[in-house]
């Protein structure tokens, strides 16, 4: 599928709280053509939601002030955010822990030690393809 010069770029809301891992998916999501906006806390998350209207969202879940979790759910229960792509990519892998995210309504569960960021990345896309 050939890009239109004139498509925006689709938007991510990058929410992660470690600085390190978070720099590395921004350089790799604006290198791969994405607008990024990282933002290191569920608060802020929240905020730039609404604010910066990401077409996906890859959120952490432990994370200070307000969980994944509780993100995930406050964004499935707001109007302008319901229908917003939402991957978490955390490093919770029980099975408890996906079923919380999948009864909360997540698009997908990535575990951070089981893929490598070229299959978030392919995930990305699938979701926003989709």
């Amino acid at each position: 599928m050939e890009e239109n010069i004139n498509t925006p770029a689709k938007r991510i809301l990058l929410v992660e709280d470690d600085d390190a891992l978070a720099s590395v998916y921004v350089t790799r999501l604006q290198a791969e053509g994405f607008d990024v906006r990282r933002v290191a806390n569920g608060e802020d998350a929240l905020s730039s939601a609404l604010s910066y209207r990401p077409d996906l969202v890859l959120l952490d879940v432990m994370m200070p002030k307000v969980s994944g979790f509780d993100v995930l759910d406050i964004l499935r229960n707001t109007p302008e955010t319901a229908n917003l792509k939402v991957i978490m990519l955390t490093a919770l892998s029980q099975d408890s822990d996906k079923q919380r995210a999948e009864a909360l309504g997540v698009d997908d569960y990535l575990v951070k030690s089981q893929v490598v960021i070229a299959d978030v990345i392919d995930r990305i896309r699938h979701h926003l393809e989709s």
